[in-house]
């Protein structure tokens, strides 16, 4: 998959940081952050292109990836308030305190066009939930909650799984029952997120699917998105 991105490099104090984001936005995507349950909300292209993201993330350990969505077409459902996102390898060690001020000093940003590898993601998201079954697997999605950004902490496999997630439901959400009709459909759900101690609700982050109004443009995957029309000689 070909992604087309932003990239900046703004710099705090002697340090140097590489953040890319997609370009253009993701326009019909919507994220509602985990208290405990989120949802990530979006159409095949916002899906098909976190995937694209996620992928992109788990083989870029000194890259912040930054998912502007707030800004975003607000989508019929959801009361809470809508967050970015940002994903960063585990070692990168960016503390979401000093977040607001790197967001700060962005810029404008450079055009940057990458290309993921799906058979890798692919292999790596398997590698992911075999082990993520053994007893004492730690291979987890760390989050945090700041400055209206949620954030996601990983390894390479565990991002390839969300990857897979994400292209999971763009593949399967248009063929979901009642989605031509504007209603949403839960399709799947972001991988080993860490839990709170102490027991409660566990922490989910739902990825559902669903098309951007006016309805009557989508077409479900099987079906012609023309109707044929009758020839002269038809009855």
């Amino acid at each position: 998959m070909q992604l087309r991105l932003l990239q900046h490099r703004p710099r705090t104090g002697p340090h140097e940081h590489r953040v890319v984001q997609p370009h253009p936005p993701l326009r019909h995507t919507s994220l509602f952050a985990p208290e405990p349950v989120g949802m990530l909300l979006g159409d095949h292209d916002g899906l098909n292109r976190l995937a694209g993201l996620f992928s992109f993330a788990a083989y870029s350990r000194h890259t912040l990836v930054r998912v502007p969505l707030r800004d975003a077409v607000a989508p019929d459902e959801g009361l809470e308030e809508r967050v970015d996102l940002v994903l960063a390898h585990h070692s990168y060690g960016l503390r979401p305190s000093a977040w607001p001020r790197l967001r700060r000093v962005l810029g404008p940003g450079t055009p940057l066009a990458v290309r993921t590898d799906e058979a890798r993601t692919d292999r790596d998201a398997a590698a992911w939930r075999e082990r993520a079954v053994r007893p004492g697997c730690r291979d987890e999605l760390r989050h945090a909650l700041h400055a209206r950004t949620f954030f996601l902490f990983g390894s390479r496999d565990v991002f390839a799984e969300a990857a897979m997630s994400c292209a999971h439901a763009a593949g399967w959400g248009p063929r979901q029952k009642g989605v031509t009709q504007g209603r949403l459909a839960m399709v799947s759900s972001l991988p080993g997120l860490v839990q709170q101690p102490g027991g409660g609700h566990p922490h989910e982050v739902l990825i559902c699917y669903k098309p951007y109004p006016p309805y009557a443009h989508f077409t479900p995957p099987g079906r012609s998105a023309r109707r044929r029309r009758p020839t002269a000689a038809s009855p």
